[in-house]
């Protein structure tokens, strides 16, 4: 099956950019079906590249620019690159850590597909058609290339695949089953909600920012804003909190916060949490707080959306500097793809002037090694923080 691209539409997969857009394609081959594997054809008849047919804005999602089958050969070779590239960064096999992402999509060459492992269990989640009817040879494979590192495959994507594709798609276990759901992440223990959490039931993508956010906690008191499962909750309390208060909207996620932190630190009346809403809490907040982490849901999805999400950031950051303590520190991130680096930080800069406090950057941060960007998809560089002191 083939899909041919219009005159001069294929430069940028000759960079080696792996989507092809809708208002690309000259013609398709009759029959092509949401999911299928094709062939991307120049306009002058050449070979650029095979992958995932989609029906969407993203109209070809490229696997492969070499004319090679994509079959268990295939997804065996992706995924053994996959893990030796977390081997050799030291992520996979730490005695103190079996928390990590084995697969980032783009960043991994298997654009629509991620896996996070969890002890012995891999959460795999499928973004795309295509890797959804692939799911049971990924899998397959998944457990041929983890050897005994991984006993069970837990396939999440109900809310991930196109609606419109009418799949039917329902979340479970495709590969072992397991109720053990307690993972380690840098010696701290927590649950993983891999049945109804979001993303594959953890943020992985806040590892290295907790391990730093550890550092600054001594002594002081901290508010951890949409804290979800409550990963930098249990970080600051580690390194010597004199309190933590863990703020979500969720009341299932308070619930996890609470188990996660008695997990690690059983009994310990250093910690409390509230389910409020974060901008109601930071209004009716003292200035108590020494560190305020500000870790909120995307607030922008698609460009359309991106004024406002810059907006939501900017009236949340303002809040922050004005309830934080003198000589406090703000840890903020936006996870949003469509928000650029430059973008939130101008969002932020316009809080800092509208709170009228002296602002400096003591560090950039950004995802993890194991979240890996591809070179030739900046689009993958999604997650942007910054460590702020607030005189």
């Amino acid at each position: 099956m083939k899909i041919y691209l219009k005159r001069g539409k294929e430069e940028s997969l000759k960079r080696f950019h792996p989507w092809v857009f809708s208002g690309a394609i000259q013609s398709m081959d009759e029959g092509i079906k949401e999911g299928d594997t094709v062939d991307v054809i120049c306009y002058n008849g050449a070979f650029i590249g095979r992958g995932h047919y989609q029906i969407g804005s993203i109209a070809v999602r490229i696997l492969t620019f070499n004319d090679e089958p994509v079959n268990n050969t295939f997804w065996h070779k992706r995924l053994s690159i996959a893990l030796q590239m977390r081997r050799s960064i030291g992520i996979a096999d730490n005695p103190q850590n079996n928390t990590y992402r084995l697969v980032h999509g783009e960043g991994d060459n298997l654009p629509g597909l991620i896996i996070d492992c969890y002890g012995k269990t891999a959460v795999m989640q499928a973004h795309s058609v295509g890797i959804h009817y692939a799911r049971k040879a990924i899998a397959e494979e998944l457990i041929n290339v983890m050897g005994q590192r991984i006993e069970h495959v837990y396939y999440k994507s109900e809310t991930t695949l196109p609606f419109k594709a009418g799949l039917g798609q329902e979340n479970g276990f495709i590969y072992g089953g397991t109720e053990e759901n307690i993972a380690l992440e840098n010696g701290l223990k927590f649950h993983v909600d891999w049945l109804k959490g979001q993303k594959t039931g953890f943020f992985v993508d806040q590892r290295e920012n907790r391990s730093l956010l550890e550092h600054f906690a001594k002594g002081k008191k901290v508010l951890n804003m949409f804290c979800y499962t409550g990963g930098f909750s249990f970080y600051a309390m580690r390194g010597g909190a004199e309190l933590v208060h863990s703020v979500d909207s969720s009341a299932k996620a308070i619930e996890l916060t609470t188990k996660n932190v008695e997990l690690n630190f059983p009994g310990d009346t250093r910690h409390a949490a509230f389910c409020e809403d974060a901008f109601k809490y930071l209004e009716q907040a003292g200035s108590n707080y020494d560190l305020i982490i500000l870790d909120p849901p995307a607030f922008a999805k698609h460009r359309g959306a991106l004024h406002n999400a810059l907006k939501g950031y900017t009236r949340l950051n303002v809040k922050a500097f004005e309830k934080i303590k003198p000589g406090g520190i703000v840890f903020t991130f936006s996870c949003s793809q469509v928000v650029t680096k430059d973008n939130f930080r101008n969002a932020v800069f316009t809080a800092a002037a509208q709170s009228g406090r002296k602002v400096r950057i003591l560090h950039q941060l950004h995802q993890p090694a194991d979240h890996p960007i591809n070179i030739y998809h900046p689009e993958g560089e999604y997650l942007k923080g910054l460590v702020l002191y607030v005189e």
